[in-house]
C-alpha cells in the first residue's frame, strides 16, 4: 500500500514507525530539519513542504496513493489536505482533529470536506481516561469484539496476591489468557513458568467479568462501588471525559479556575458539578473532600500542571491519579514519581488510525507500552495459519512473540487452549510483538 502522512509531529512518526516496514510511506513535513531526520532514521521518504499545497502533495505522488493521513496540529489545515487529496486522487483520506464540534460536523454531512474517517484526538483520549478509570489497578484498558472481550494492562504490586507466582499457580479465573509481562526493558510472553514479580506489567486478556475479577484479587481494597471521580481542567479532554464519565452513569466533579468556562461547563454538563477554583491550592482540595475521590484525572493545559496537580493528590490520600500528558517523553517521568497512569492523546490518536491501514485483516488495534506490542482482533478465514488446527500446533508455525487471548465464536466466548480448534468465521484476539507483527498480520 502507498501511503501519504501529512504532519511529522509524534503522531505522524508513530504511524510512519508502525509502517515502514510493510508499505510504501511518504512523510511530508513544513520543518527542514525534520525531514532531514526522517531521511536518515526512517524507511520513509520524506518531503519538506506545505500539505495543503497540491503542488507538495503531487511531489509527495499523492495520485498513486492508496491512503493518505493528514495529522498535522492545526484542525483545519487537515480537512483542506483531505480535500486537495480527492481532487487529484482516489485515495482514502484520514483527518485527525482535536475539536468534537468538527467531527460531530463531519459525522452529519458524511462525504462532506473529502474526508472519509475523521479521529478526534480529546474525545479519544476521554474514552480511554473512563476506560481506565471503571478498573481498578490497570495502566490500559481496550475492548475487543463489541465489548465481549477486554484486554488490560495492569502493576503487579508487592501486596498483589500474585505476587512471586508462576502464572500456572495465578491461572484460577474461567475466561483469562496471561499474555505478557513487561519487567523493565525486558518484555516476556507469559507461559506457565514465567514468575509474576512486585513491579512487572501483566497482560491479561479475557472476559469482561474475569478482568475484573482479577482487577479485585490484585487491588483489593478497590472495589465495584468507588465511582467517585474528580475531573481537574475543563480543557477539551477534561470537558469531554466528564461528559463521557455522564454517560457511564456518573456523576463526575469538575474543577476549573477560569470563570467564563467553568460556567459553560456547568451549562452543558447537567450531571456534573463544576468548582471553580486553582486546584493547586491543596486547602480547597481538602475542605471539598477531594481526598476521598476514587480517581483524579488531571486534564489541564500542560503537562507540568497536570504533574503537580497528581502528586497534590496523592499526597492528600487519592488512590488513583490519571495525568494527561502531551509530550511523551515525559511518560515514564510521571509514572516514576508517583503518577499511576499518563494518557498521551497523540499515542490514543496513532493507535485508532493505524487501524485502518489494516483494514483488510484487523478490527480493532490497541498498542502496548509505547507500540513494543499489540493486541489485535480479526476474523478467521480458511487460509488463515490458525484456522483448522489446534492453537498449540498453528502457533508453532508462527514467530515467536503471539499469544492468542480469546476467541469469539458466533457470540460466545471460547476461552483459548493448546488444543482448541480455531474455525474460519471466529473473531480472534491476539497479543502480539510488535517486531514481528508485519509478518504475524501476513500469516493470519
Amino acid at each position: 500500500m502507498q501511503i501519504v502522512i501529512v504532519g511529522a509531529g509524534e503522531v505522524g512518526r508513530s504511524i510512519a514507525r508502525n509502517l515502514e516496514t510493510a508499505h510504501d510511506v511518504v512523510v511530508i513535513d513544513r520543518d527542514a530539519g525534520v525531514v532531514e531526520d526522517l531521511t536518515y532514521s526512517r524507511d520513509v521518504l520524506a518531503v519538506h513542504g506545505d500539505g495543503t499545497e497540491l503542488g507538495t502533495l503531487e511531489d509527495a505522488d499523492v495520485r498513486g496513493a492508496d491512503l493518505v493521513i493528514a495529522c498535522t496540529d492545526d484542525d483545519e489545515a487537515n480537512v483542506v489536505i483531505c480535500g486537495a487529496a480527492k481532487t487529484v486522487s482516489d485515495a482514502f483520506t484520514i483527518a485527525r482533529v482535536r475539536r468534537r464540534g468538527l467531527l460531530e460536523t463531519w459525522e452529519g454531512s458524511q462525504g462532506a470536506f473529502g474526508v472519509d474517517f475523521m479521529v478526534c484526538t480529546d474525545l479519544l483520549t476521554a474514552r480511554a481516561i473512563v476506560r481506565i478509570s471503571n478498573l481498578p489497578g490497570t495502566q490500559d484498558v481496550d475492548t475487543f469484539v463489541g465489548g465481549l472481550v477486554r484486554m488490560a494492562e495492569f502493576e503487579i504490586t508487592a501486596e498483589s496476591s500474585v505476587a512471586g507466582q508462576t502464572v500456572q499457580e495465578a491461572d484460577r479465573y474461567d475466561s483469562l489468557t496471561f499474555a505478557s509481562v513487561f519487567r523493565n526493558d525486558e518484555m516476556i510472553v507469559a507461559t506457565g513458568e514465567t514468575e509474576l514479580r512486585a513491579g512487572d506489567r501483566l497482560v491479561v486478556i479475557g472476559s469482561s467479568e474475569s478482568v475484573a475479577d482479577f482487577a479485585r484479587d490484585i487491588v483489593p481494597t478497590v472495589t465495584d462501588d468507588g465511582n467517585e471521580v474528580v475531573i481537574v481542567g475543563a480543557s477539551e479532554v477534561g470537558f469531554q471525559a466528564a461528559r463521557e464519565f455522564e454517560e457511564h452513569g456518573y456523576r463526575p466533579r469538575l474543577i476549573e479556575r477560569d470563570h467564563e468556562r467553568a460556567r459553560e461547563a456547568a451549562e452543558k454538563l447537567p450531571n456534573t458539578m463544576v468548582l471553580e477554583s486553582d486546584a493547586t491550592d491543596s486547602e480547597f482540595l481538602v475542605r471539598e473532600h477531594v481526598d476521598e475521590a476514587d480517581v483524579v484525572v488531571a486534564a489541564l493545559d500542560g503537562d507540568e500542571k497536570n504533574l503537580l496537580v497528581s502528586l497534590l493528590a496523592e499526597r492528600i490520600g487519592v488512590d488513583r491519579t490519571v495525568a494527561v500528558i502531551e509530550n511523551l517523553q515525559y511518560a515514564d517521568l510521571f509514572e516514576t514519581v508517583g503518577v499511576d497512569v499518563a494518557v498521551n492523546p497523540r499515542e490514543e490518536t496513532a493507535e485508532e488510525i493505524v487501524r485502518f491501514t489494516r483494514a483488510n485483516h484487523t478490527e480493532k488495534v490497541a498498542m502496548l507500552e509505547h507500540d513494543r506490542a499489540e493486541v489485535i482482533e480479526f476474523e478467521v478465514n480458511a487460509d488463515s495459519a490458525l484456522a483448522g488446527r489446534p492453537i498449540v500446533e498453528a502457533t508453532d508455525e508462527l514467530p515467536d512473540g503471539v499469544v492468542v487471548g480469546a476467541i469469539s465464536r458466533q457470540g460466545d466466548l471460547v476461552t483459548p487452549r493448546g488444543e482448541t480448534i480455531v474455525q474460519p468465521g471466529d473473531h480472534v484476539v491476539v497479543f502480539v510483538d510488535a517486531a514481528v507483527l508485519d509478518e504475524v498480520v501476513e500469516a493470519i
